[in-house]
């Protein structure tokens, strides 16, 4: 029996980094499993602002992948500040108080003259290039990923003159994103954006989100079909020799200015002050993008002599550092529109054999996740003296080589069950 074939339109795709590429390298992986034949578009020259060129090697040897060349405005405004642009284009946004003027116009001008996005030139050509080969190649589904959401607008227009099925992705949401408000939009822009994600909720055959808040708030939104897949975690045969001999928390991933948790910033300063074991014994390690603003809060909590900065590592790497780990630190923006957000990196820290101390909003989705696996703890930012009491309570355990997850339910996590929930999906809609 011949595969069903799907067109998946991703922006991101190796030798991209970090969680983004991954939910759609592993469903490429795996949806040929369930007779479903992928095939990939994406960028021929993209402005990644991180790399992982270990990533490559994950690519499956036998499926088609089709690239266009896509003209980005962030090359143009490296020009002036390539630091910045690149910060910016990374998602790495300084506070308001902070912004130099050039942060501040290229920003105004990000929000305002690029609607939804950066990549919004990307949007003819696609559209003309893929109309002509999904009817070459008698293409019956398309699946749109976004962020960037301008892809989005590339399967809008597809849909409305071909006959197929159509499935938008959304690994993030739209207009309630944290970053979506320091756009500096005017009330037009604004507008443009809600008119835009109504477009594309009500014509899309099938929404697909990756939590339960996100597909609640899209619930309000639309009446089309909402289905929640999750990232998830893939097997790997990485191996380490032994945990970490220092009692070590180490946080994989950016950490933007505003996921800055000066609760913990305070409630490790108290303990490196009150606990010499723990002073003798704590290293922080932060592997990713940090920005400014959170170094500058830790040293000034007196953690300077406490802290290793990283930076960015391979996907291969970042998973060592998991499993040495002592501790996995997670942390979510305390916010009502970040309860929704679930870290993709978190399905990994799941399968690492480390506690995970998460921090974020109340009612959160992910708190659900690390409740039901048993594999951590998580907590509110108005917890401290709770936050403080388990923090002692993992470094006795620590002290005793007693520190270990007894996790539970992980399988419905995993990159090949979630793949078989898509392709279920995929084939319900066959035209």
């Amino acid at each position: 029996m011949s595969k069903q074939k799907a067109l998946i339109i991703t922006y991101y795709w190796p030798p991209a980094g970090g969680p983004g590429v991954q939910r759609w390298l592993k469903f490429v992986k795996y949806l040929p499993e369930f007779n479903i034949e992928p095939v990939v578009y994406c960028p021929e020259n993209p402005n990644y602002p991180i790399r992982d060129e270990s990533l490559i090697a994950e690519i499956p040897k036998d499926i088609t992948i089709l690239k266009q060349p896509i003209i980005e405005p962030y090359g143009l405004a490296s020009l002036f500040s390539k630091g910045k642009s690149k910060k910016i284009s990374s998602g790495v946004i300084p506070k308001v108080k902070k912004q130099s003027f050039v942060e501040k116009a290229m920003l105004f001008i990000r929000g305002n003259f690029f609607i939804p996005d950066a990549r919004k030139n990307w949007i003819s050509p696609s559209v003309a290039f893929l109309t002509q080969y999904i009817n070459e190649h008698h293409i019956e589904t398309i699946i749109t990923t976004g962020p960037p959401h301008s892809l989005h607008l590339i399967g809008l227009q597809l849909k409305a003159s071909l006959n197929l099925s159509w499935f938008a992705d959304f690994r993030d949401p739209w207009t309630t994103i944290g970053y979506h408000k320091d756009l500096k939009l005017t009330a037009s822009s604004k507008a443009k954006h809600l008119k835009l994600e109504r477009d594309v909720l009500n014509t899309a055959d099938h929404i697909i989100v990756t939590s339960h808040h996100t597909k609640n708030e899209f619930q309000t939104k639309t009446k089309q079909p909402i289905t929640v897949i999750t990232n998830g975690y893939d097997t790997h045969q990485i191996r380490v020799e032994a945990k970490d001999e220092k009692f070590t928390l180490s946080h994989i991933g950016s950490l933007l200015s505003e996921r800055n948790p000066l609760v913990l910033w305070e409630t490790l300063s108290e303990l490196v002050e009150e606990n010499k074991a723990f002073s003798e014994a704590f290293r922080l390690q932060l592997i990713g993008v940090v920005s400014d603003d959170v170094i500058e809060s830790i040293h000034q909590k007196g953690l300077r002599h406490h802290v290793d900065v990283v930076g960015y590592v391979s996907h291969e790497e970042a998973i060592k550092y998991q499993m040495k780990s002592q501790l996995l630190l997670l942390i979510e923006i305390d916010s009502e529109v970040t309860k929704a957000i679930i870290a993709g990196k978190v399905f990994e820290y799941l399968t690492s054999e480390t506690p995970i101390l998460a921090i974020g909003p109340k009612d959160a989705d992910v708190a659900k996740i690390i409740t039901s696996t048993n594999t951590g703890t998580y907590f509110n930012y108005h917890e401290k003296s709770k936050l403080k009491a388990q923090l002692l309570s993992y470094f006795e355990a620590y002290q005793n080589k007693t520190l270990k997850v007894n996790a539970v339910g992980l399988q419905s996590y995993s990159r090949k069950a979630l793949t078989e929930k898509l392709a279920g999906l995929i084939k319900s809609r066959k035209n």
